[in-house]
């Protein structure tokens, strides 16, 4: 009985959900806030979104640790793409699920701010203006969009993951306009199973799942292949031994960027310099005056290593400590019951260093005075640094960065997945690096015990 219960009532809110709702909606309007406003008329969900990282750009606070009493997130972080929000909203903001946050003052209780149609609508034309703090374009119609809502699809999801940073797969490597139609061969779960973003991400009250820099932060609201698959859930031994210590996509993935090629390294350095732009054989960008070189890589291995969750995350003010800045160091290691060997896309690249205060730089990139307009790195520098309320020396200098980006997309089908023989035996560190990991040698070697004294 209750399992019959629990089936009508998924049957009901998939129904609630697939409502047409275009005999609900009138127009015409004015703006996009009035749609929202009509959609709230029924729908009470604002507090719930005004409460997501979707919305904040901002995690939970995080309640022990380094960062405890903070939260963390894109909004007050660094990168090593276009490097911080922060001075650069109206550019960054174009994919923030509101209307209007062109500044610090962007007020984040007006509800009526929310863009309901960047998640819902089903008519494939609802576009952001790339410059407009996310308001829509000029020639969106928002009552076919209004009219056409639904749930999420890939489409909706993909306009601002796929294509976050600049470009498609320029960030994540995983996630790129390949995933709106993948075969089974580039995603296993969306192409053969025909998954939805939502399917394993979405949460209750608006919340998404997902290894986000606040989730890293604080340890909380990671998703991973564990989430669904539990247990010894292959038929041989040897491989469910692999299970404590080896992370699922890190055999299920072997390479990412399959289709699209994605962005592995950016000098901001070189940017300024008076020389044609320039291209790779595939017409990727490789010379740009205004963002400086870039390298992209395609089928990339991904990069190994521990990881139990957590990430130290490189604060804008951190004093700089090494030559190379980790802007999210990874945490776990061999010892580390709690970590398991996994992949990542590495991003590389080179970013404004105040020398004398010791700290990245935080310069304004777009709008009036921002680099992209001056090519002036100390006038764009001081904008940015009393932006974000840090001494700015008036030097710059240019300091080596990396960032982990963990990869989870672009599951191969199980004949596709990494072959033993290229983590072990004849071949061993053709993939994996056994002792950068911590093993003193192949522990194949020593009979299947993986580290520690015990298999893991």
């Amino acid at each position: 009985m209750f399992r019959q219960i629990t089936l009508l009532l998924v049957f009901l809110v998939l129904t609630i959900t697939a409502q047409d709702h275009s005999k609900f909606i009138r127009g015409p309007f004015a703006t996009p806030q009035d749609v929202t406003k009509r959609c709230l008329e029924c729908h009470d969900v604002a507090d719930e979104i005004m409460n997501t990282r979707h919305w904040l750009w901002l995690g939970d606070v995080i309640k022990s640790g380094k960062y405890e009493g903070q939260q963390l997130g894109k909004r007050n972080i660094i990168n090593n793409f276009c490097i911080a929000v922060s001075s650069n909203e109206p550019r960054c903001t174009s994919c923030h699920i509101g209307y209007g946050w062109e500044d610090e003052s962007f007020d984040f209780t007006k509800a009526e701010n929310i863009d309901c149609l960047v998640c819902h609508e089903q008519t494939g034309n609802y576009k952001k203006e790339p410059t407009a703090a996310g308001m829509p374009a000029k020639n969106v119609d928002l009552l076919a969009s209004a009219k056409s809502v639904g749930r999420p699809s890939r489409q909706n999801c993909g306009s601002c993951h796929f294509d976050g940073g600049g470009g498609v797969g320029v960030k994540h490597g995983d996630l790129d306009d390949s995933l709106y139609d993948p075969t089974p061969e580039i995603d296993f779960h969306m192409g053969r199973l025909d998954f939805h973003c939502e399917d394993c991400h979405s949460k209750k009250d608006h919340q998404i799942l997902g290894s986000s820099h606040a989730s890293i932060a604080a340890g909380e609201k990671n998703l991973s292949c564990e989430n669904c698959h539990k247990g010894n859930i292959h038929s041989k031994d040897i491989l469910n031994a692999h299970l404590n210590s080896v992370a699922c996509e890190t055999c299920h993935i072997p390479y990412f960027a399959k289709v699209e090629p994605t962005k592995t390294w950016w000098d901001w350095s070189k940017a300024g310099e008076e020389r044609e732009k320039s291209v790779d054989a595939d017409g990727n960008e490789t010379y740009s005056k205004m963002k400086g070189e870039f390298a992209w890589e395609k089928n990339v291995t991904p990069v190994y290593t521990w990881y139990n969750g957590t990430a130290d995350i490189h604060l804008i003010g951190d004093v700089v400590e090494d030559k190379v800045v980790k802007l999210n160091k990874t945490n776990g290691d061999i010892k580390d019951p709690n970590s398991k060997i996994y992949p990542f896309k590495l991003m590389r690249g080179k970013q404004p260093f105040d020398p004398v205060n010791n700290y990245l730089i935080v310069p304004r990139l777009f709008g009036e005075g921002g680099y992209w307009k001056t090519f002036d790195w100390i006038n764009a520098s001081s904008i940015g640094m009393e932006t974000v309320g840090l001494e700015f020396s008036g030097q710059v200098d240019f300091i080596e960065t990396e960032m982990y980006w963990p990869i989870n997309h672009m599951v191969a089908p199980a004949d596709q997945a990494v072959k033993c023989i290229e983590c072990h035996g004849v071949r061993e560190g053709k993939r994996v690096d056994l002792k950068a990991l911590g093993y003193s040698e192949d522990p194949m070697k020593t009979g299947g015990r993986f580290k520690s004294g015990i298999i893991k």
